[in-house]
């Protein structure tokens, strides 16, 4: 099986959960490298992830919720899905 990229991405969902991360960070007053390292992730993924540019493993979204205090439900339901 081929593995999907961002790029498959037809209805933008992981621009939608990207963008829910960006809000959630930037009300809490987080740099991006903040919470990138808070969550144990390269600040270039980071980015990468909030541009919707990568396909964001269940375990990342684990990490960043827990760094933003929330549950990673919480940023499924943020970004509508």
């Amino acid at each position: 099986m081929a593995r999907i990229s961002a790029y498959q991405d037809k209805d933008r969902d992981l621009v939608k959960l990207g963008t829910a991360i960006r809000a959630r960070r930037t009300a809490l007053e987080f740099s991006q490298e903040a919470l990138a390292d808070a969550a144990s992730i390269d600040r270039s993924h980071m980015g990468k992830i909030e541009r919707g540019e990568r396909n964001v493993t269940f375990l990342n979204i684990c990490r960043i919720a827990a760094a933003i205090g929330c549950k990673p439900s919480d940023l499924l339901v943020d970004a509508g899905l």
